[in-house]
Formats: structure tokens, C-alpha cells, sequence
């Protein structure tokens, strides 16, 4: 067995500065996970009132108890639209992630009602596509359990109408193409968002609270002079009985969840007739070295060389990895292993993506993609190969052929950033422009098209030759400022937290927590082996 043996001090002063930064960057991700958490907890007074659950306790109770959840871009819209850093609610008003109910690996989605009374924000639409393209890539049912105010006319803009239409599409695909879509209707869905139950397979109302209308009765009066109640327009009872909207009432919220939990059972989405999937291991061997180590094997300092191997000794089963072609190409870390006892394919960086190393990697990703095998690729690049050397030996077409292979893979891709994610290293290692089925993040990690320091260096040579041709020197001064103004707005932009506020990932995680969260993505990806029955249309509403 190619056991990985670990060099990794971890009494050393070096491991305990990486240690000290990377729980910095935790303490940050935490504290502002918290932020939102607090944010929707302080309804709870109105909540109970109502006779509601909050909104995570509805996803707590929905889901299989004990079983694992894993939450999905928390940092989304931090700091957008202006927001400065202490006053941000990250989230996007959504929580979303994958989970177990009924023993059914699902894509779950609830509107954040507590915050805003689950009013739509902009990274909210664009993370509740996300999630819809989750479950439609990887053959997931989708539950959404919503409430919401609809769109804040306050802050209205345009293109965020037109893009929330990419919602309804995303539905009435996944109903397409045999995808179970249940709807749990705890509060408003109102004009726009009437459609969500509307295009979903199942539909469950709770009594005296859901409300589905597409003009409410102040809209109704504006627009037609027609005055009528909230219950007649949209009540749970009235589309239970009258329109057929909805399929399942409930007395309340925990009623609501239960038959949710009961429809998912009936559904029996594991029979046989749908493919056995494969599932993890819970008794494969764990990794020879502790999780805690992986705090301090990523350097501080983003430019300082890791070898990856220590990653990856404390992530796969028994630190076992059989290394691919390893004195060839050796920049570039190609290899398999197991992880929670299913097979995958490992390329990650331990320099410049070389010629050789980019010809390993697209050997590499055939071989997997011959053999069926899952790639995850960890990333800690600083981009491909420069200078004349590598210009001659061909790295744009080698580098290309890498790129080939990343963009046309048949097997699910996984990405992770661990460090550094600049330039092209970023493309030709799956980054989230190739269409990984899952991207995550470390709270150190770094991306961006080139190093800050290394962007203002070359502004600074391009300013002092444009003068040069004209005759003319730049003062000292104005090269410094400029170099400032580049360091500073690349600074800004590239850490992980502004990234994944873009939704540039799918979540900042815990180093620790890594071989849990990729073994969660990785068995999503594989329900994609499980047989549906597509059909031309949705299921309709009668």
C-alpha cells in the first residue's frame, strides 16, 4: 500500500503561525455565519406568536434525525449592493444544502423568513438557482419549504425581475425531468412567487397561514377597484378545496414537514427500480493523521510552496494514495485513492502547472473519465509556466489540452481551494467557470489573475515604457499611488469571503471539516447513475 508519510511538524513555530492564521479566518467565517443566525432568531417572539417554527427549525425537523447537513453558500451577498463589512447579512435570505429525508439524499431550500420576512435579495435568486442546477445536474428531488414577502419594491431593479424567472424555468425543468419537487407553503408566496407552488409536483399548504396569490388585496384594489380577503384570494383551504393548487393541508408548520417527510417515503426514491447508487463507507479506514493538522499545514503567506501530499494524507481512506506518474511533471500532483470507500481521482499542485504537468493532467483525466472515476482537484496554484523556456516547449498547447480535458470530462469534478487560485491555474484546475459539480473553499484561500504585488509591479513597468515612448518620465509618486490603488483593490477582491459572497463557490468550509464535505458532494454526484423517468412537460397542476 502507498501509505502518505507526513513531514508535517506540528510543535514547530511555523505550524503554530499557520495554525493562528487559519483560525483567524475560521473565527471570521463563524462569526458571520452567527450574524445571520442571530439576525432571523430575533423573530422568534413573532414567530411563537404565530404559532410558527423559525425557519432552521423547519430544515431540522424536515431532515432524518442525526444525519448530516450540509449547508451551501452561507457568505452569499456579503458585502453586495454597498454593504459595509459589520453591517452585511450574508445568506442572500435563503438557506439551502444537501441533506437526508426519509433516507433520501435531497437538495433543501428555505426562504429565511425571519430576516426581512424572507423578502427576496439579489444573491438569494442567483443561490436558489444554484441550488436548482444542484439538483437537476446530480438527479437530487428538490424541497423548498417557503415563505416569503416577495420582492422589496424599495429596492427594485430590473434586471433582478428578469433573472428571477430563471427560478420558475429551473422548476418546471426539474419536474421535466423526473425530479421530484415538493413545496411546503409555510407563509406568502405572492405574486411572482405564487409560481413556485404552482410549478412544483407536490404541494403542501398550512391552514390560516399559507397564502398563494398572484395580486394580493392591496394590488387588487389599486389595479380593479375589487376588494376581498387574504383567505379568499390564496388561503390554504380555498386552494385545497376550490383551485387544486395545493395538494395536502396542514393544522401547522410541524404538520406540514411531517407529510413532506411522509411524501418523500411514499415516493420511495431508493427502490431498486432507480438503480442501486453507490453509498459511502462509514467503516472505511479513516486517514492515518489528524484532521486538527490541516489548520496548520497552509502557510500565511500565500506565496510560501505546501506540498500537498500532507492535504491529502488527512483527508482519503489510511492515507492511502497511489501517486500517478509522479517523476513526470512532478509540479503537478495526479493520483488515486478512496474516500469513505469510494474511488476517486486526486490532482493538486505542488508548483507551476509545468508543459509535462499539464500533458500528465489530461492523461490523468482521461484515464479517470475512461475508468468512470471522480476527479476532485485541490487547488493551490499559482498558474501555468512562464518564461521563454516554457514558451518554446509549447505551454499554450499543452496547457490547452489540460484545459480540453478539464471542460469535456464525463466524470464528476469536484473543486477545492486550498491556497492560491491565480490565473489560468484557476481554469485548467476546474475552476467554477468549468462546471465542477461542487466548488468549496478554505477561509485562507486567495483568488485572483495574478498575485496584488505582481499586478502593480506590472502596471507600474507598463506606465513607465508608455512614457518612455513619448520622451517622458512618471514621478515616483504617481507609480506608488497607482501600485497602491492595484494592491488595494486586488487585496479587496481576492479572499475567500468576498469570492464567496459572489457565489464564486458553493461555501467556505473548515479545513477539519473537508472529507465530510467532499464525501457528502461526492455521493451527490454520483445519484446522477440513478435512473428517472423524464417526461416531455412538468407535472401539472389539475
Amino acid at each position: 500500500m502507498p501509505i502518505l508519510e507526513s513531514l508535517v511538524s506540528a510543535n514547530s513555530a511555523e505550524f503554530e503561525l499557520n495554525k493562528a492564521n487559519m483560525e483567524t479566518a475560521l473565527n471570521e467565517l463563524r462569526s458571520l455565519e452567527k450574524r445571520t443566525r442571530d439576525a432571523s432568531a430575533k423573530a422568534a417572539p413573532s414567530f411563537a406568536k404565530r404559532g410558527q417554527l423559525l425557519p432552521r427549525d423547519r430544515v431540522a425537523l424536515l431532515l432524518d434525525s442525526g444525519s448530516p447537513f450540509l449547508e451551501l453558500s452561507t457568505l452569499a451577498g456579503y458585502m453586495q449592493d454597498g454593504q459595509k463589512a459589520d453591517k452585511s447579512i450574508p445568506g442572500g435570505g435563503i438557506i439551502a444544502g444537501l441533506g437526508y429525508v426519509a433516507n433520501t439524499l435531497c437538495m433543501v431550500v428555505a426562504s429565511d423568513s425571519g430576516i426581512e420576512a424572507g423578502a427576496l435579495q439579489a444573491m438569494g435568486i442567483e443561490k436558489m438557482q444554484r441550488a436548482q442546477d444542484i439538483a437537476l445536474e446530480n438527479k437530487l428531488p428538490f424541497i423548498n419549504l417557503g415563505e416569503s414577502a416577495g420582492a422589496n419594491l424599495l429596492k427594485y431593479k430590473v434586471e433582478h425581475f428578469i433573472l428571477g424567472g430563471g427560478n420558475f424555468y429551473r422548476l418546471a425543468k426539474l419536474s421535466a425531468a423526473g425530479l421530484p419537487v415538493v413545496n411546503v407553503l409555510h407563509g406568502s408566496s405572492t405574486a411572482g412567487g405564487a409560481y413556485i407552488p404552482g410549478l412544483s409536483d407536490v404541494v403542501i399548504m398550512v391552514r390560516e397561514r399559507a397564502r398563494a396569490f398572484l395580486a394580493g388585496p392591496p394590488l387588487l384594489k389599486a389595479a380593479t377597484g375589487e376588494i376581498a380577503t387574504d383567505e379568499e384570494l390564496g388561503g390554504a383551504d380555498m386552494h385545497c378545496s376550490v383551485s387544486g393548487l395545493g395538494d395536502y393541508i396542514a393544522d401547522d408548520d410541524r404538520h406540514a414537514i411531517a407529510l413532506a417527510r411522509e411524501v418523500m417515503e411514499k415516493i420511495d426514491w431508493n427502490s431498486s427500480n432507480r438503480n442501486v447508487i453507490p453509498m459511502l463507507n462509514a467503516q472505511a479506514p479513516a486517514p492515518r493523521y489528524p484532521a486538527e493538522e490541516l489548520l496548520g499545514i497552509m502557510p500565511a503567506d500565500i506565496k510560501t510552496p505546501v506540498d500537498m501530499r500532507e492535504v491529502i494524507a488527512r483527508i482519503v481512506d489510511d492515507s492511502d494514495f497511489l501517486e500517478f506518474k509522479a517523476n513526470y511533471g512532478p509540479a503537478t500532483l495526479c493520483g488515486y485513492a478512496k474516500l469513505m470507500g469510494v474511488s476517486i481521482g486526486i490532482i493538486s499542485n505542488l508548483g507551476p502547472i509545468d508543459t509535462a504537468g499539464a500533458t500528465k493532467a489530461t492523461h490523468f483525466i482521461q484515464s479517470c473519465c475512461q475508468t468512470k472515476t471522480p476527479i476532485i482537484y485541490l487547488q493551490n496554484t499559482t498558474g501555468y509556466m512562464v518564461g521563454k523556456e516554457a514558451e518554446q516547449g509549447g505551454i499554450i498547447k499543452h496547457g490547452s489540452k489540460m484545459i480540453q480535458a478539464v471542460s469535456n470530462a464525463t466524470v464528476p469534478q469536484i473543486t477545492l481551494l486550498c491556497g492560491a487560485s491565480f490565473g489560468a491555474g484557476n481554469y485548467g484546475m476546474c475552476g467554477r467557470a468549468f462546471g465542477p459539480r461542487f466548488v468549496f473553499a478554505w477561509p485562507n484561500s486567495k483568488t485572483a489573475v495574478m498575485g496584488a504585488e505582481q499586478a502593480a509591479g506590472t502596471m507600474a513597468t507598463v506606465m513607465q515604457a508608455s512614457a518612455a515612448r513619448k520622451g517622458m518620465e512618471v514621478p515616483e509618486f504617481m507609480l506608488e499611488n497607482m501600485k497602491k490603488q492595484i494592491i488595494d483593490t486586488f487585496e479587496s477582491q481576492t479572499s475567500a469571503f468576498h469570492t464567496s459572497g459572489l457565489l464564486l463557490d458553493d461555501g467556505v468550509i473548515d479545513p477539519r471539516d473537508t472529507r465530510q464535505v467532499l464525501a457528502l458532494a461526492l455521493i451527490a454526484c454520483l445519484q446522477q447513475e440513478r435512473s428517472v423517468q423524464p417526461m416531455q412537460f412538468g407535472v401539472a397542476r389539475p
